[in-house]
């Protein structure tokens, strides 16, 4: 079997293997193709990988000679029938992509679809993101304030520590949290699952609890929408928290929907001048109203930004990572001789799996 690893579009650093884990494929008996220049951006060479067992080419070869297809975001090109894609292909937000890829015959499975479960953490490439994209946070933060993260005590006077608070205790929000605390700031977090209270005071953070939230366990663990009644209750407790805030990190966002509206422009309006906003849910459509897209925004003195990929900004261990990610998924698809093995009652297999026999197979994205 050979795996093709292309080179990824404009404005992504990453690659969805480094050279490193090229050898573990090669002891598996699996032929690796690299796109030409598809680790430049990761700081790994094409004479790495091919020192490392892979034959490095042009894209049209890579495609060609691929069994299966490894690629963070899923590549624009015309994928030859029977070749299975194995990517971040957020289908639900992207369907007309996912119905081309069916009337196309590619097999395709997106690593972002994993259910919640302790066997799907080794594949679970969100997790894995959301860890950068949370400690990457609060550094962009740190830098853009003007003032210190810490307390500081000198001969000139007490420092007061900065205040941050923290909209959405997933990795990213509790990465974030774990971050600002070891900067010396104080920090609070809101979250509409009281389930993760306990890991919020864990860490040093305050939780900040709205009464009434609606946890719902079929969701998977993933945060669900709120009645109007507790939204308005939670709108009310925002505002009065961020008002007294330095930083504030929003990292909510619900899979297949619009991320939840929870900085309104007059909270923003109310918020300390030279306070800074990163809103981590921008390609949804941002926690704040006044968020844009890959911008930074200087509003009533505020400055917010808007960054869904900080991952592609910390390339190296980013793509480290991912591709662990990725391997683990492929022992899960492939036998101990290194042949193709779609074993479709595997759980984590079958909740990934978008396109199949020419056909949208996976039910949340049908019911899109």
């Amino acid at each position: 079997m050979t795996i093709g690893v292309l080179r990824e579009g404009e404005g992504e650093n990453r690659v969805v293997l480094l050279p490193e884990h090229i050898s573990y494929l090669v002891k598996k008996s699996v032929n690796v193709l690299v796109e030409k220049d598809a680790g430049k951006a990761s700081y790994a060479s094409d004479q790495e990988y091919t020192e490392a067992g892979a034959t490095v080419g042009n894209r049209a070869d890579t495609l060609k000679g691929a069994d299966v297809i490894f690629a963070i975001h899923t590549p624009e090109d015309k994928i030859p029938e029977g070749k299975v894609l194995v990517a971040i292909m957020s289908p639900l937000t992207h369907k007309p992509m996912v119905e081309k890829l069916a009337k196309s015959g590619v097999v395709s499975y997106s690593l972002d679809m994993i259910p919640r479960s302790t066997r799907a953490q080794a594949v679970d490439v969100l997790s894995s993101m959301a860890t950068v994209a949370g400690y990457k946070a609060v550094l962009v933060a740190a830098s853009a304030l003007p003032k210190f993260f810490p307390m500081f005590m000198s001969a000139s006077g007490t420092i007061k520590p900065s205040r941050v608070l923290i909209l959405g205790a997933g990795v990213a929000g509790l990465q974030a949290l774990a971050t600002a605390r070891k900067l010396g700031a104080v920090v609070e977090v809101f979250d509409v699952r009281t389930a993760v209270k306990e890991e919020v005071k864990s860490l040093g953070g305050k939780f900040v609890e709205v009464e009434g939230s609606t946890d719902d366990a079929a969701a998977g663990g993933y945060a669900v929408e709120q009645s109007d009644e507790y939204k308005k209750k939670q709108g009310e407790l925002i505002h009065e928290r961020a008002s007294q805030s330095n930083v504030i990190i929003t990292t909510a966002q619900i899979p297949g929907r619009e991320a939840p509206l929870l900085i309104k422009k007059e909270t923003v309006e109310a918020m300390k001048p030279g306070s800074v906003i990163i809103d981590l849910a921008s390609s949804t459509g941002g926690n704040c109203e006044m968020t844009k897209d890959n911008e930074s925004v200087l509003y009533n003195d505020v400055t917010i930004i808007g960054n869904s990929n900080f991952a592609s900004t910390t390339p190296s261990d980013a793509s480290k990572m991912l591709g662990k990610n990725f391997l683990n998924f492929l022992d899960l698809i492939i036998d101990d001789g290194g042949k193709l093995n779609l074993d479709v009652d595997d759980e984590i297999v079958q909740h990934t799996c978008i396109t199949r026999n020419g056909e949208v197979v996976n039910e949340r994205v049908k019911g899109v």
